[in-house]
This record gives C-alpha cells, structure tokens and sequence, in this order.
C-alpha cells in the first residue's frame, strides 16, 4: 500500500514536471488526497514561496478533511481577486519593497488646485445644476459602499441601521432608499416621461454586514423600494501577509487556514464587473454610476447638483467635495502633474457649500 501511494505521487509529480525535492514533503505526503486542480494550486503557492503553509501538515489518514478545506479557502481566495493569488502575492511584494526603500509613488509629481465648480447651497446656479441632475437621475445608478460595523462609534450593529435623525427615527439606510425614490419621481415628472424608471440601487456588504443589512431591508419592506432594484454584492476577504515577503500568515489557532481580512472600499469597482452589472446597466442606456459611502446624511442634498454638473459638463469622472479649511484633518483632492509634461494624474471636483457644516 506504502509503495502504491509512494508511486502514485510520483508519477504526479513527474507529470507536473516537479522535482520531489523542491516540494515540502508533508505536501507531497498528501497529494494523494488532492484534485487536480488542488494540485495546480498547491504547485502555485509553492512556485510563490508559501511552502511553509505545509509545515505543520500531518501524513494521509489524519486531519484529510480539514486539508480539503484549506484547499477549498485556497480555491476562493484564488478565485476573488483579480489574477488569482500569484498576482496578489506579487503585487504585494512589490508594494512592501517599495514601501520598505522609501519609495515615493508620486516623486516627480507636482499638485496643484483642480478645476471644477463651486456652489453655494440654494443659490440660483446650484438650482440649475440641481434641475439637471433630477432630470437626468433616470440615467444613473447608485452605490453605496457599506461594509462597515459602527464599533468606532460604540454601536454593535451595522452602520447604515444608525439613526439619520432622531426626531423620526430614520436610519440611513431608509434616508438613502426614500431620498433615491424622490429622485426616480422627480425625474419621471421633469422629464414628462410616460413611465417611470426604477434606479438601480446596489449595495456593497461584507461578511460582517451582508446577513444584518438583507434583514433591516425585508423586516422594513426595502422602506418602499422593489426588491428587484436592490442587490447586494458582498466583498470577499483577502490573505494576510506575515511578513515583508509577503508570505500567507496562518490563524494561529488552526494550521490548516489562512488568516483573512476585507480588502477595502476598492473592491466595488471589481464587484460591478464581475458580477456584469455594468453590462446591464450600459445594455439599458444608463450613463452615470454613483459611489457613496453609509453615514453621510446630507449628502443627497448635493448629489443631485454635482450630477447635474457630470452632465451639463460631459465629465467623464466627478468627485463631491466640501471646502477644506486650513489645517482641517480630512483629505483634498488635487491634480497631480508630473515633471516631463506628458502624464497627468487629473480629478475633476465640485465643492458643495451647505448649508449644515459637515
């Protein structure tokens, strides 16, 4: 039996093209459990220097199924980003050897105030843009980016369940689906149109918010929308990195899993084109797809304004912003000019003024 089993890896690493030797053995031990396209993934992880994932391993006949269920991790880890693993390890070995040189990304770049449109909240030329914005909100649709706990906040729950305001009661989630209603309306209305289109809404969740935020949206009767113009698009999670070489850490209490974490905000662009949404919205003739984040209450105050100035302008990208005062701790958006005069980082920008501080 030892023989059979001895020859049988063998002739899987021969077929591999793989010499025993470059292999961890507690692996190779255990090829014998392994699909091929177990196999295939294994032979990845260890051309990119995570043999030691398999220190640990115990011999065929012990612990088999939590070793298929490491494969099965390492499968949707392999399967969720971009370029598989290999790509993460690599662009991460890059970023870590950069970052441990000193190496400035944006060394030959000079910044400088962006263009853009300022309004003043009520004036006679935020009604304009905001006039153009309702008419064309049947062409757009929403995302909100909401992943997040309130743990910062000293609330266990997710963040779009919080109240908006406490007169009645309203959770962001509710402001954020009655406020794109009233825009599905309005524009239906401005544009005498004989029917009224139903606005996309999606909503990108997490592990940690998927399951909570489908329940506050069917105990609430999605607060009015059709559930068909809602979906939820939840973020997978990333390896952790143990070290500078961006070598895959393992949860300390099991041997057979590699420690994950969410990946970040970033991940809604690949979201929208993996699960070919963007298809079906292009198919439809929407033009406009916008990004918010879960605990901005004022914010549907200036979207329509700012869409208004994305498409009287033709701006292909437009960021909403408000004025920075000196020295205030929050981010700016600049334009990033390099020094040869050819590559240009640009952000077009519209700064709201409203008429709450924010």
């Amino acid at each position: 039996m030892v023989s059979a089993t001895v020859d049988s890896e063998a002739d899987i690493l021969s077929n591999l093209n793989i010499n025993a030797g470059d292999w961890p053995s507690n692996l190779v031990n255990n090829l014998c459990l392994l699909s091929p396209d177990q196999i295939e993934l294994g032979k990845m992880l260890v051309e990119m220097g995570q043999s030691h994932l398999f220190q640990q391993w115990t011999d065929p006949g012990v612990e088999d199924d939590k070793k298929k269920a490491f494969f099965a991790q390492v499968a949707k880890l392999n399967s969720s980003y971009p370029g598989g693993l290999a790509s993460y390890i690599k662009n991460a070995r890059e970023l870590l050897a950069d970052s441990k040189v000193g190496k400035n990304p944006y060394d030959g770049f000079t910044p400088s105030v962006p263009t853009g449109e300022v309004l003043s909240f009520g004036d006679d030329n935020f009604i304009k843009y905001e006039e153009a914005g309702v008419k064309e909100a049947q062409n757009a649709a929403f995302v909100l980016v909401a992943g997040g706990l309130g743990e910062r906040l000293g609330y266990n729950g997710i963040k779009v369940a919080l109240l908006a305001e406490a007169t009645t009661g309203t959770c962001f989630l509710q402001l954020y689906i009655e406020s794109i209603l009233a825009l599905q309306e309005g524009s239906c209305r401005l544009t005498q149109g004989t029917f009224q289109k139903d606005i996309p809404f999606v909503i990108m969740t997490s592990d940690d918010t998927h399951t909570r935020t489908l329940e506050v949206l069917e105990s609430n009767s999605y607060f009015g929308m059709k559930p068909t113009q809602v979906k939820l698009l939840k973020q997978e999670k990333v390896a952790c990195l143990d070290d500078n070489d961006a070598r895959l850490a393992l949860d300390p209490h099991n041997k057979y899993q590699i420690q994950t974490k969410p990946h970040g905000h970033g991940d809604v662009h690949s979201l929208l084109y993996s699960s070919g949404l963007l298809k079906v919205w292009l198919y439809a003739g929407l033009r406009w797809v916008l990004f918010f984040q879960d605990t901005n209450g004022l914010l549907f105050k200036a979207i329509p304004a700012s869409l208004g100035v994305s498409a009287t302008k033709q701006y292909q990208v437009n960021s909403l912003a408000v004025q920075r005062k000196a020295k205030e701790a929050m981010g700016g958006i600049t334009r990033l000019t390099h020094s040869d005069g050819i590559y240009m980082k640009h952000l077009q920008f519209l700064e709201a003024r409203t008429a709450n501080s924010v």
